[in-house]
């Protein structure tokens, strides 16, 4: 995962443009993606698809011909959708479109101005001593056309056509764990469940923030109403602890999953609320989309003094948090894969476990485990219990309930319910 993180810090990234496709290409590597195009123009819900964003060069010369910024040096050197420009600027010009960081003066900010036409450059607050007295030669060789907006996304299917959503962004530039720590990530856990046979179906995107989640809800609303599960997984990769964001209604199946799993794994974790800021969870959210998407970060957007900097570089992500990450969200696949409703087949007081081999032959003895959670599922296997909920009232661990659960099933004294 880290090994991916490096070979695709180097690439340019915006809402649009070469850079998404060429990391695209790069993550198809290792799971196959269905890549699509959404052209320039097409409405989308409220929104509109942008034009399409490329750029090849940009640098500030000063009087002497000294290059004082150079693109080719760092992406975030240039506003991202800064429209071309080529000329000769006095310092008054020149200085409202230049953007530091004063408090961290070695740290070059990340700057956007996707639905507004405008141009700047962000560098080290440092590096503005540079500066002397015009004029500055100002160039950014970029292009605004009528292209399209790429995403990619791969679906492994499952027994059932229920769906659970694996969404990330893949829109910034050289920025490590706002962005590429969550690719690495479900890139490696899409690779895993390839290999599987699950329950549930699995569909992974990857697609540019906020205008991404926009054309892909606005072009998939007949798969909408099939996500059982979804969570939006990004900002995987620092020391911080676990974020849970819970759905608008904090009581869909997915809350309490991955709540069981971080109180499970013993990682340090805290719990929120939904609210309507922050990434694409917002939009799987909203009233007219209402599907059950969750939010699982470590630490939040805008609350690591890294974020949006140069400082959220190859240094800031390490592979034992990626790591950590991983299996967390594997064991939340495990337990959505596991946590079934069923229907006694025999409700009518308690069956006899014993007849079915199910029961230790010799009495006077408090059951095991695996029996006792038999009698709690039995108990509680009224179509409205799910094994989650069993196995927190019994306060037996899950995977007891879930094995003991298959063994009812064999012999016949469970249903599941579809």
């Amino acid at each position: 995962m880290y090994e991916l993180i490096e070979e695709l810090y180097p690439i340019c990234r915006s809402i649009t443009g070469n850079g998404v496709r060429q990391t695209l290409e790069r993550i198809s590597q290792r799971v196959p993606l269905q890549i699509h195009e959404v052209p320039s123009g097409t409405q989308v819900f409220d929104w509109t698809v942008p034009r399409e964003w490329n750029i090849e060069e940009a640098f500030i010369d000063d009087a002497d011909g000294n290059r004082l910024i150079d693109f080719a040096n760092h992406n975030l050197h240039v506003v991202s959708y800064s429209v071309p420009v080529d000329k000769v600027c006095t310092w008054d010009e020149l200085k409202t479109h230049l953007h530091t960081l004063p408090d961290h003066p070695d740290w070059i900010p990340y700057r956007t101005s996707y639905y507004k036409d405008n141009w700047g450059f962000c560098l080290a607050h440092r590096d503005l001593d540079r500066f002397k007295a015009g004029p500055f030669r100002v160039c950014i060789r970029s292009s605004l056309t009528n292209g399209s907006l790429t995403y990619g996304e791969t679906v492994i299917p499952g027994a059932t056509d229920r769906e659970v959503l694996f969404f990330n962004h893949v829109c910034h530039p050289s920025l490590c764990n706002d962005n590429l720590s969550g690719n690495a990530v479900l890139a490696e856990l899409a690779s895993r469940l390839r290999e599987r046979q699950p329950r549930l179906t699995y569909r992974f995107v990857w697609a540019p923030g906020t205008i991404g989640s926009i054309s892909w809800l606005s072009r998939n609303q007949a798969v909408v109403p099939k996500i059982h599960a979804g969570l939006v997984a990004v900002l995987l990769g620092d020391a911080g602890p676990f974020h849970y964001k819970r759905t608008r209604t904090g009581a869909e199946e997915i809350d309490r999953v991955v709540e069981f799993v971080l109180a499970e794994q013993g990682v340090a974790t805290k719990l929120r609320d939904f609210s309507p800021y922050g990434y694409d969870e917002r939009q799987f959210n909203s009233p007219g989309i209402a599907a059950p998407v969750g939010r699982l970060t470590r630490t939040p957007n805008g609350e690591y003094e890294q974020y949006h900097s140069s400082a959220d570089n190859l240094d800031f992500v390490q592979p034992d948090y990626l790591e950590e990450s991983l299996r967390v969200l594997e064991r939340v696949v495990t337990v959505l894969e596991g946590n079934v409703s069923y229907r006694n087949t025999a409700p009518h007081c308690e069956p006899q476990l014993g007849k079915r081999g199910l029961y230790g032959s010799t009495g006077g003895t408090q059951p095991k485990k695996r029996e006792h959670a038999m009698l709690w599922i039995l108990s509680f296997s009224d179509t409205q219990h799910s094994l989650l909920e069993i196995s927190a009232r019994s306060g037996i661990d899950f995977d007891v309930v879930r094995a003991a659960a298959d063994d009812l099933l064999a012999a016949g004294l469970l249903e599941p319910c579809t």
